[in-house]
């Protein structure tokens, strides 16, 4: 456990919700002896960064309660997937399949994938994998399962109990012609097996049956069982009823039908979770990532060139502030983890819980000596053409002798997410400059400078020569300039490493040569 005063006044995010949590529910959970935590997900689509998000901040918090009390808790993460098929995803193969059974629950549209027996586990088996790759611990719940077992029998006789109550909180934020159609059942027919929105004809709260009329024809159908399912809203404060829940997080966009969803629990019987309302991720563009349309970067993409962790610091600052995420935001975010890494042990315990690393490791981040950043690292994949990692590992054992594979996994890793990143995204996207007489002469004098001075020289002193070599030829008023011109003939891009590292560690004569054939 930490100090009660510094559990009490950090200021770092999953603390102070924690803190809310456990002085707003006080009773409620001295009476349950648990916290229940729940997450949500739409199965429509491949999982996506924003179902992560929601799974690694509210672990976040998790691991933060652990640290200020002993109780029983978990995390529940719910699939709805007996919701029935709206539209047809963009990213999906053989959707000519999806486009056949559109208006069937998910759970039973066969899997465009060939792996599942429908589309809907299929999507629930993703997720499950990509949560267990962050080795996260959840407790997965089905909407399918848990209808047609009739775990939720009981809550769905309590919302026909207060149906009309439940109508008056939900009819005056409706359009006045949904108004006229609007019920919170909806029955799979019995048919087509779809799942219908259609008008309520009459209802028997004795027998818990219901009538619609689906085109002229009615429909008495049970609601228990999985024969009918709930519209989303009152679906999701059927569910907080049903598992206790004590929190939950959703993307700001569900702000006003939490509102809605928080007064039909109360209206059921119990309290409705605490919330937070995070801003949405954004693709480059500035728009909204999408399952359906798979904009911006997806799960798979960010763990080919990263590691999960980075990912999960991607997540921790500012929940409540728009985050852009494409793949050009890796590098930095992986640097990012790096630099907080290695400043982690030199700081004091108030400012560990603040760094980023204390949540995504609960508290135990990796003690490893970071030797580079990962932008240095791309360099170097260009610059020496490595396609392996073992190439790689050369170059680094040259000048960093003590370090190994086995004993520095971090860097490990990255060179494999580095040579990933370098093929996909760096090497297709360069640009090298051809420089003009003035700018070749320039660089030639870099090349003489390098022949004159040692291997043995600190990568700041090497740094001082470049500089030097910079002023002499025209660029003393504007290093930046000289330094531009290296980079984009260099390595095809406008911003590079630090040259004084970079030679040090690359090497004196290969960076001669690398120069070399670049102005030839």
């Amino acid at each position: 456990m930490l100090d009660n005063n510094l559990i009490q006044t950090t200021s770092s995010w999953p603390f102070v919700e924690i803190r809310k949590l456990l002085k707003e529910r006080k009773e409620l959970i001295k009476k349950k002896k648990k916290i229940t935590f729940q997450t949500g997900y739409g199965p429509s689509g491949l999982p996506h960064i924003g179902t992560f998000g929601e799974v690694a901040r509210t672990t976040m918090m998790i691991n933060a309660l652990n640290h200020i009390m002993e109780i029983e808790n978990e995390l529940i993460t719910f699939s709805d997937d007996m919701d029935g098929l709206r539209k047809v995803p963009d990213n999906i193969p053989n959707n000519e399949i999806l486009k056949k059974n559109l208006g069937l629950p998910l759970t039973s549209i066969p899997d465009p994938f060939k792996k599942f027996k429908s589309f809907g586990e299929h999507n629930n088996e993703m997720l499950k994998e990509f949560l267990n790759k962050f080795k996260f611990k959840f407790i997965f719940k089905s909407s399918t399962k848990n209808y047609k077992e009739g775990i939720f029998n009981n809550s769905l006789i309590r919302v026909l109990e207060k149906y009309e109550d439940i109508m008056n909180i939900i009819l005056p934020t409706l359009r006045e012609e949904r108004r006229k159609t609007y019920c919170p059942f909806l029955p799979i027919c019995p048919k087509t097996g779809k799942v219908l929105e259609i008008p309520l004809v009459s209802i028997d709260k004795k027998k818990g049956k219901v009538v619609f009329d689906n085109e002229g024809k009615k429909i008495e159908t049970d609601i228990l069982n999985g024969n009918c399912k709930l519209q989303w809203k009152v679906d999701w404060a059927m569910r907080w009823f049903t598992f206790d829940v004590d929190f939950e997080m959703y993307g700001k966009d569900l702000a006003e039908s939490a509102i809605l969803s928080n007064k039909i629990c109360r209206i059921l019987g119990k309290n409705p979770p605490n919330g937070f309302a995070y801003e949405l991720f954004l693709d480059e563009k500035g728009e909204k990532i999408s399952k359906s349309k798979g904009n911006g970067i997806s799960i798979d993409q960010w763990l080919r060139y990263a590691s999960p962790e980075s990912l999960a610091l991607y997540m921790y600052p500012n929940p409540k502030r728009a985050k852009k995420l494409y793949s050009e935001v890796v590098p930095k975010t992986v640097d990012e983890y790096l630099e907080n890494i290695e400043k982690y042990p030199s700081q004091k315990l108030k400012d560990q819980i603040l760094n980023p690393v204390w949540h995504i490791h609960n508290g135990k981040p990796p003690n490893e000596k970071i030797v580079m950043p990962f932008s240095m690292l791309l360099n170097l994949v260009g610059s020496s053409n490595a396609d392996t990692k073992d190439i790689l590992w050369k170059f680094i054992k040259r000048f960093h002798k003590e370090i190994n594979p086995k004993e520095n996994k971090i860097l490990d890793d990255l060179t494999q997410y580095a040579i990933n990143y370098f093929k996909d995204k760096v090497e297709p996207n360069k640009k090298f400059k051809r420089p003009n007489a003035e700018e070749k002469k320039a660089l030639k004098n870099l090349v003489n400078k390098l022949k004159q001075i040692n291997q043995s020289l600190t990568p700041e002193e090497i740094q001082t020569h470049v500089y030097t070599v910079g002023k002499e030829n025209g660029y003393e008023k504007n290093l930046r300039d000289w330094f531009k011109l290296i980079y984009e003939v260099v390595f095809g891009e406008e911003n590079g490493p630090r040259m004084g590292f970079f030679i040090s560690f690359f090497g004196l004569k290969e960076t001669i040569d690398l120069i070399s054939n670049k102005i030839k």
